[in-house]
């Protein structure tokens, strides 16, 4: 029988607890991945197309960060900014930036959120229950940007 000091068995046991506390605090998150941006991209781009819609598209990671954009030709330049703000507010708020216009008619002390683009056609992806990103477009009314947003998570197979 082989026996070790006891020294040995207190390091082995520490090492165990420090191992099981740094796993308590690491989260097991999901996000989207450029080739997947990129897919939302192209299938909100055929649903323009297919509309004669000229519009930004914006998609975002979990965290609101830029992943990929598109404006397409003859698009408007200042709805580069709005585009991107969607997305990233779908995202950071978890919900529709439609949600969040709704909402502010009645509570208006949301329209002080910092960088929220409180307008309909952002709308965030969701995976497993779990917000994983987000789709912001601009350059038509809110209901057909929201219609792109929806027709790119689509394409991209991530639609609930």
């Amino acid at each position: 029988m082989v026996t070790f000091p006891l020294s040995r068995w207190l390091a082995v046991a520490a090492l165990s607890l420090m191992t099981l506390s740094v796993s308590a605090q690491v989260l097991d998150r999901k996000t989207l991945s450029l080739e997947a941006a990129n897919k939302i991209i192209a299938g909100a781009i055929a649903e323009a197309r297919a509309n004669n819609w000229l519009v930004d598209i914006a998609v975002v990671d979990e965290g609101g960060h830029l992943l990929s954009f598109q404006r397409m030709d003859g698009a408007l330049i200042g709805s580069i900014d709005v585009a991107i703000g969607k997305a990233r507010t779908a995202s950071l708020f978890k919900r529709p930036t439609k949600v969040l216009e709704e909402v502010a008619k009645t509570r208006p002390g949301i329209l002080t959120l910092p960088n929220g683009v409180l307008m309909q056609g952002g709308v965030p992806v969701v995976v497993n229950g779990q917000t994983v990103g987000a789709v912001g477009v601009s350059g038509v009314t809110s209901q057909q940007d929201e219609q792109v947003a929806e027709a790119g998570i689509r394409h991209a197979g991530l639609a609930p």
